[in-house]
């Protein structure tokens, strides 16, 4: 019972902790900087930090050619959704964004459940459809039947990755700790967005220690606590309860947008927050009746 606890606050807070992400990435953008060498940034001192870590508690770097593999490619996939979540922005307002890109949720349970024969409870249905009513809801404007198909598309393929990224991580089976998954995940991911620049010749100079420090706290709160708190809430509860928890994320992302940045609190996003929170708690009641039957 513990450890389910302990999984369902950890996937609280890397929800709450990425959900962060439109109070360093919009004054980035409005400053004109380049997104690849900002990511880049974002994910080299991610790694920096999270191998430190492995340096202090004297752990070893090693891994063999089948973990570099599966690690780089749960690189890309990261790399990817942040790259589609990013571009999204300029299509939908970064709270609407980061709310949309909580259908990856629909998407890790439809895989469980297709690939790997993973049972959903009536419950769990449920919860899924009322977060993905959500979504719909967040997704609307105008008049309230108007979607940004472009917008829609392109964080759904952020979405995409993002599932499949913690589809990987709880099916590959790696046996390597949380901290040094996370270290090379952060690390490829840095190298994807690092080729980027390198291929478009930009700059990687840091105008100003602002801009140097943005990026440390960025790195550390958005990646390092969002990223380690994951890995370590699937290992503990699984991903559908995890990812169906990450609904808080565009919650955060969507307070931080309004009280921070002037979004408009409008009718569609309190009733697809509303949606999004009881799919939250109709997934735990779910787990827990489940965790009680076995």
């Amino acid at each position: 019972m513990q450890i389910k606890l302990r999984g369902y606050l950890l996937g609280v807070l890397s929800a709450v902790s990425y959900g962060l992400i439109p109070i360093f990435i919009l004054p980035i953008k409005q400053a004109h900087f380049s997104m690849d060498i900002t990511l880049f940034y974002r994910f080299f001192f991610s790694a920096i930090i999270v191998g430190g870590y492995l340096i202090y508690s004297k752990q070893n770097f090693r891994i063999n050619k089948k973990e570099a593999l599966i690690l780089a490619i749960l690189g890309v996939c990261y790399a990817l959704s942040s790259e589609f979540l990013f571009i999204g922005y300029d299509f939908l307002t970064p709270g609407i964004a980061s709310t949309v890109l909580f259908i990856y949720p629909v998407i890790v349970a439809l895989i469980m459940f297709f690939f790997y024969k993973e049972k959903l409870t009536k419950l769990s249905i449920a919860s899924l459809f009322l977060a993905f009513a959500g979504v719909i809801v967040l997704c609307l404007k105008g008049n309230g039947f108007e979607i940004n198909f472009a917008g829609l598309g392109i964080v759904m393929l952020s979405s995409l990755f993002y599932a499949l990224y913690m589809v990987i991580v709880n099916k590959s089976k790696l046996k390597v700790s949380g901290f040094k998954l996370t270290f090379y995940s952060m690390l490829f991911t840095s190298v994807f967005f690092m080729s980027k620049s390198v291929i478009g010749h930009q700059s990687f100079a840091i105008p100003s220690i602002t801009i140097f420090i943005n990026f440390l706290i960025f790195a550390f709160l958005t990646t390092v606590i969002s990223s380690l708190c994951l890995v370590y809430a699937i290992k503990s509860i699984g991903s559908t309860p995890v990812a169906i928890l990450g609904a808080l994320e565009p919650v955060v992302a969507v307070m931080v947008s309004v009280f921070m940045f002037n979004e408009k609190f409008t009718t569609n996003l309190l009733i697809g927050i509303t949606l999004i929170l009881l799919g939250v708690i109709l997934n735990v009641i779910s787990d827990r009746k489940s965790t009680v039957h076995l």
